[in-house]
């Protein structure tokens, strides 16, 4: 396996478990001192600090998906083009995001996500319309 290879399928297991509540699993594949960023937003520092935002997507009203569109790599510097979708009950938050992750020893050290405000704002119009629909 490639070194390319072997990072692009942490990246996707790493997803992936987060989007099947299996929060040991992927914070397993995260470095000690990970940085998490959401850019625009203050930057979490720490597995457990990470781990603990990502346990709370895990709680029973709670949720997160993830749809990869398009992944790349280049040695252990990891891109990724997808719609992530924050889950709340009966609202659910779709938008894009673009994705860096940068690994270290086969774990991801760095996650750095872009996202479209606007687009983030029309994912929770579209999602407070469908949950209001559904209680109709």
């Amino acid at each position: 396996m490639t070194e390319t290879t072997h990072a692009t399928e942490v990246v996707e297991n790493m997803l992936h478990a987060l989007r099947d509540r299996n929060v040991d699993d992927a914070v397993a594949l995260f470095d000690d001192r990970i940085v998490w960023h959401n850019v625009g937003l203050p930057k979490v520092r720490g597995r457990d600090r990470v781990g603990k935002f990502m346990e709370a997507l895990a709680k029973p009203e709670w949720g997160f998906d993830v749809t990869i569109h398009n992944i790349a790599a280049n040695g252990n510097i990891v891109l990724t083009e997808r719609t992530d979708a924050i889950v709340y009950r009966r609202l659910r938050v779709e938008f894009w995001v673009c994705g860096t992750f940068e690994l270290r020893d086969g774990k991801i050290a760095v996650w750095r996500d872009y996202g479209d405000p606007t687009n983030i704002l029309k994912g929770f119009t579209k999602g407070a319309f469908r949950a209001l629909v559904m209680l109709l």
